[in-house]
Formats: structure tokens, sequence, C-alpha cells
């Protein structure tokens, strides 16, 4: 028998025992806390739950009924009376409970989890939290709070997995506020078909124009006064609809005297067939850069009227607002061979575009072929429109960095060469004021549309 001690040690884990008090105060807070968020995630069904259950227990189930069928007549006589306000306050909720439960919730685990946009820490799956759905005549906004260390681009690089995944044609990806993002998904597309030319406004007057329609079928309406737009599209992608939506809505203010339309139509093809509608029109290489070099000496005299007086353009009879349409911009700045006029025709459009606006002289180009060395002086025009375009790099040379990231898909517009009219018009507008691209169709302006506008308005001015 050994005399050896025995060194081998042994630890033995302490168990401690949770008091049973604090136990059940953790299991009573996770009950409240439960609660309060069923009630603030689903009121309208609590409240239909809890009067139901209310009723019941003070009047009985027949009293209860009787009740609840005299509230669906009222609300069957509330939505036929007053439709707008029933579907603000009981339609809209009532959709977009239904469309939390029913889509947003049942797939939210899948789709992150697919997608890339769920986190892994320690063998357990967190998930971006799906706080809230809006819903509204046209699409579904869902409010999501981002997992710490996530950012808006995780989404917007993942827009085509959201939108297959929910069923959408496409998602809108914005961030309200840090730490969050709005993801609105259309659920119809009001802009699938061809929109007939918007009616020409009864009061003659320079502000936003209306062109079409937006995503959310809301009208469009587009300033023209005090800015300077750029409209990018390949060939067939509707910028005709566009600069004729233009002119159609300043038509009354040119009948009126405070608005000149002069028209540079260097392909002579789109401006000429409403010629009179333009109180200057040029149509050579020659005529452009004459035309345009008297736009910059107006500009430069009423500049130096107004210094010291006034900031800005008010438009009268005695300066009417001076709206100088470029068609196809690139034949005078890039395709042309006389070196001599191409200086005058750049350095004419680069000092209208960086001091017209303030003095009543606005420049509407289209363009074909959006790289630099077509058209150095992009950047000069702070409201861009991107119709449909060839390559998606394209989206981002017109309306910016990062706007394809951001929703601008102008490279996937539809096209159909057995009908030219699907997808035209059909574009992404970004103003000077708004870093967020808007999906927007402008009105088929046809030529019975032009022949009626020269009827009305032309030779007036």
């Amino acid at each position: 028998m050994s005399t050896r001690p025995d060194t081998a040690v042994v630890f033995a884990p302490t168990v401690v025992r949770t008091p049973a008090i604090v136990t059940l105060t953790v299991w009573v807070w996770r009950l409240l806390a439960g609660l309060v968020r069923l009630v603030w995630r689903h009121p309208v069904a609590c409240l239909l739950v809890s009067a139901t259950g209310a009723g019941v227990y003070v009047l009985g189930v027949q009293r209860t009924a009787a009740a609840w069928l005299a509230v669906w007549f009222a609300l069957a006589a509330w939505a036929l009376w007053r439709r707008a306000a029933f579907l603000r306050w009981v339609g809209y909720p009532v959709l977009a409970w239904a469309r939390w439960l029913g889509l947003y919730r049942r797939k939210w685990r899948g789709v992150m989890a697919i997608s890339g946009l769920a986190g892994s820490l320690r063998g357990r799956l967190f998930l971006p939290d799906l706080v809230k759905v809006r819903c509204d005549g046209r699409s579904d906004t869902v409010m999501v709070r981002m997992l710490s260390g996530q950012a808006v681009e995780d989404f917007t690089d993942r827009s085509a997995n959201l939108a297959h995944g929910f069923g959408a044609v496409r998602v809108r990806v914005t961030c309200p506020r840090p730490g969050w993002v709005c993801l609105v998904f259309p659920r119809g597309d009001v802009l699938a078909a061809v929109l007939g030319a918007r009616p020409i406004p009864a009061l003659a007057s320079v502000g936003p124009v209306e062109i079409g329609l937006a995503e959310d079928g809301s009208v469009f309406r587009l300033q023209v006064h005090g800015t300077h737009i750029l409209i990018a599209g390949s060939t067939g992608a509707g910028k005709g609809s566009w600069l004729w939506g233009i002119v159609r809505g300043l038509l009354p203010a040119r009948a009126a005297g405070i608005v000149q339309l002069w028209g540079l139509d260097s392909k002579r093809m789109e401006l000429s067939f409403g010629r009179e509608l333009f109180t200057e029109y040029a149509a050579t290489p020659e005529q452009c850069a004459e035309l345009l070099e008297r736009a910059v000496r107006l500009m430069q005299e009423r500049a130096d009227r107004y210094a010291g007086v006034r900031r800005s353009h008010v438009p009268t009879t005695a300066d009417p607002f001076v709206l100088v349409v470029v068609d196809e911009v690139a034949f005078l700045t890039a395709y042309q061979p006389d070196r001599g006029l191409k200086a005058r025709i750049g350095a004419a459009l680069a000092t209208l575009t960086t001091q017209g606006r303030a003095v009543g002289v606005g420049v509407v180009a289209t363009l074909q072929d959006p790289r630099k060395e077509v058209l150095s002086i992009r950047n000069l025009f702070p409201d861009k429109i991107a119709l449909r375009l060839d390559e998606p790099g394209q989206v981002d040379m017109v309306l910016g960095d990062g706007a394809r990231d951001r929703g601008a898909l102008a490279d996937q517009i539809a096209r159909d060469p057995d009908d030219p009219s699907v997808g035209a018009g059909e574009g992404f507008v970004r103003l000077e004021n708004s870093p967020e691209p808007v999906r927007v169709r402008a009105g088929f302006v046809s030529d019975l549309d032009i022949r009626e506008m020269v009827g009305r308005f032309g030779g007036r001015s």
C-alpha cells in the first residue's frame, strides 16, 4: 500500500441558486415589455380584441354582435361618403397591419439571412429590427432599425435582393436618421402605361410646370425658372416628351409676354415641328453660336442693371424669363468640326449655366452620350434627368456619384424594339435641393398635340 499523499486537486464549480423573487421579477418584466410591444406594434388588433372581450363581458354575445354589425355599417357609410378620410384612418392602417403580419414579418428572417443583412456573433444570429410598416395608395414604407455597425450602403447594395425577396418590382432605400433605414416597396407600377400629354395650364406662370407622374402616383412638376436642366437618354428614350412638356407648360406665360422660348435645333428634326412657338430659333451651327452669344449679352445687360438693386429675377413683360432650349447639345459641343464655332458655343454655354439663372436666363439641354469629353459642363446644370441609358456607369455620370446605388436604375428601364412607347419618357430626376433620385414618367406629347399647341399659341409672344 502506497504512503504517498494524493496531490491531485479537484475544483468543483460553485452552484449559485437565483432567488425565486429575482426570477419572478424578470419574467414579469418580460411579460409587461412584450405586452407593451404588442400594443405599440398592433394597436388596431389589440383594440378590436379588447373591445370585443369587454362587450361580451358587459353586454353579452348577442348585443355585442349587434353592436359590431352597427359599427360595420357605419364604417361602410364612412367609406362611401368620405373615402379619403376612411382610407387614411382605417383602410391604410389595417392594410399595413395585414402586410406586416402576412408578408414582411413572415419573410423577414429568411430574406435578411439570404441577402447577407443578418449578423452572426458567437453563434447567434442577429437581424435588423422590423419596426413599422406604413401603407398608402401606391406603396409600402418599411421602417427598419439597423444593426450596430451597419450602413445604408449595406441595404442599397442589396436592393435587388430585397425587392425580389418581398415580391416588389423595386425598392427605394433612404436614411431618415442615423441608425435607421426606410425601405419603400411599390405595390404596383403606375408608370408602366403611356401617359398622355399634361393639360396646358389655365394661368400664365413660370412656376413649376406639370410634366407627368411620379412613382407614387402624384403629379410631378418641374421647376424651370431659376435653374438649368440637363436631360440625358439614349435614342428613343423620350427626351422629346420632356422638352415639349416643358414648352407646353410655359405656353400661357409666353402668350402673356413674361416668357420667351429660344430654340437651338441642330438636328433640325425635333424643335422645327413647333418652330412657331419659339421667339428665337436657330438650326445651323453658326446660327446657334450667334443666338447663344445674344443670350450672354442679354444676361450681362440684366446683370449690370440688377447690380445693387435686386438679387433674383422677377418675370415681367419688360424682363421676361428666357428659356434656351438646346436639342442634342453634343452636336454643338463635341461633334462640331469647326473648332472656332465649338469654342464659341462652349464658352457661351458655360457662361449661361454659371451666371444666367439669377437674371432670368435658363438653359434646358438634351444629350445622348453623358461622357465628360462630350459635355464638359454637365456639372453646371443643377437639375438633372436620366432617361434610359445604355450602361450602369452612365447613371452616376448624369445624376452624380452614388445615384444608381440609391435606386436610380436608368440602365434597366424597359425597352422593346417592336413597341417604341415601352419605357419612353421614363427616367430618374435628381434636383439640386434633394440628393434622392425620383422616378418619373413624362406625358407623351404627340405630333397632334404639338400642332394643336401651334394653332393656339403660335406667333403670340
